[in-house]
């Protein structure tokens, strides 16, 4: 990975999670879109969504940070477990998902709600990874699903914690989207800008 690939990678991930934010805000917000739209306030249609997209380069920042961090970490783990290290990042998944559904529910949930809700964001995230980890595998070897998964889920989670703890609805999901697809992109263009092949 030399630095004008670093730079490309960092560029497009920054384009994708503005593009991924302004859209995610357009369909929670679209109220208000499209109350500037039947008005024909294109100055002020502009602004809110620029300013989605400069929110969403933030989201990408942050991703791009979680993926260098993990991919770090990942070294260090392989390093101290060895052919262990598949299984300590699986127990971490449900560690996290777990959390992610009893915690939340605890702190947030009124007496009598149901806990579905909850149980459903930590479904769909899980969902998300092993459709990015599957396509990761398939397209360079099988001993990368579980480190794709792992990122995947629980570093996407990490990244996803300053809005887990105001648990506004609008926002969980503005950042939650775009932090998934910028993940995601990362994982699957990484082999291909260091030339990994298939093995």
């Amino acid at each position: 990975m030399n630095s004008r690939k670093w730079v490309r990678l960092f560029l497009s991930t920054l384009l994708i999670g503005g593009i991924a934010t302004a859209a995610v805000g357009i369909v929670f917000n679209w109220e208000e879109f499209g109350r500037l739209l039947l008005r024909l306030e294109m100055v002020e249609f502009m602004a809110v969504l620029l300013w989605h997209i400069g929110v969403g380069f933030i989201f990408s920042v942050i991703s791009q940070a979680g993926f260098f961090a993990y991919l770090t970490v990942h070294r260090f783990g392989l390093g101290i477990f060895r052919s262990l290290w598949n299984s300590v990042q699986l127990v971490l998944i449900m560690f996290v998902l777990f959390d992610l559904v009893y915690f939340r529910y605890m702190a947030f949930a009124d007496k009598g709600d149901s806990i579905i809700p909850y149980m459903l964001v930590a479904l769909f995230i899980l969902a998300v990874g092993l459709a990015v980890a599957y396509v990761k595998s398939a397209q360079t070897n099988k001993g990368a699903f579980v480190p794709a998964l792992f990122f995947m889920v629980v570093v996407t989670v990490i990244e996803w914690f300053p809005v887990l703890r105001i648990n506004d609805r609008d926002w969980l999901y503005l950042m939650l989207i775009p932090l998934l697809v910028c993940n995601a992109y990362q994982l699957l263009i990484l082999h291909k800008l260091t030339g990994a092949a298939k093995q």
